[in-house]
């Protein structure tokens, strides 16, 4: 992290072990490389909200921040972004152990119409070589269901907003570890995914279904 970040002070205040880049060069340990495409408007809260979930492992993890280079941020200053974030074309020619893709107030436009659909479809032809392990969360995690499976989001009748009782169906998955098997999960979306879209394509499988 670099300490201007301002997340770095938010998790130091927390008791998150956060550690800055000039020490953490002294160590004599490769960290993990991660890096976070921002999609959500808000990218300081954001940001902080994934950095405080990856500081609770005991690794040490270099963060690289990502933003999209054709989409223009209203939300977050232009200063804090080109302090603190690298577009597709700076990393691209990087591997990554990890790369986490959040999700975006985008779900009721289709894909195509998004403006920056296609340097998304960059991103994750890129990752399947150079990428570990990739990770999406809501509309990331539908966007990458589209581009790898041509699986199309559905949009519901109305929001589903609340908490929602959601089935474990894969209780010794490692992704699942310490989870029930019934549990309860917010929820706030407009669109979903079928169930039966996922079991019909070879190589996917559902781990909790509501």
């Amino acid at each position: 992290f670099s300490k201007n970040l301002p997340a770095y002070e938010i998790l130091k205040d927390e008791g998150v072990m956060v550690m800055s880049s000039q020490l953490a060069e002294k160590q004599d340990i490769r960290p993990l490389q991660i890096a976070l495409l921002n999609l959500m408007p808000e990218k300081i809260k954001t940001e902080t909200q994934f950095a405080r979930l990856i500081g609770a492992t005991p690794l040490q993890i270099e963060l690289t921040l990502l933003k999209m280079s054709s989409h223009t941020s209203k939300n977050t200053s232009k200063e804090h972004l080109e302090n603190f974030y690298k577009t597709f074309d700076d990393i691209s020619s990087k591997k990554f152990d990890g790369l986490i893709i959040t999700g975006a107030p985008i779900e009721l436009i289709e894909y195509e119409e998004v403006d920056y659909w296609a340097e998304m479809k960059k991103v994750l032809s890129w990752a399947e070589n150079s990428v570990h392990s990739v990770f999406g969360v809501c509309w990331g995690a539908m966007a990458m269901l589209f581009f790898h499976h041509q699986i199309q989001k559905k949009q519901l009748s109305s929001k589903a907003l609340g908490l929602y009782r959601h089935k474990n169906k894969k209780i010794h998955s490692p992704y699942l570890r310490g989870f029930s098997d019934d549990l309860i999960v917010p929820v706030s979306r407009w669109t979903e995914i079928s169930g039966q879209d996922i079991k019909k394509q070879l190589g996917l499988e559902i781990l909790l279904e509501s």
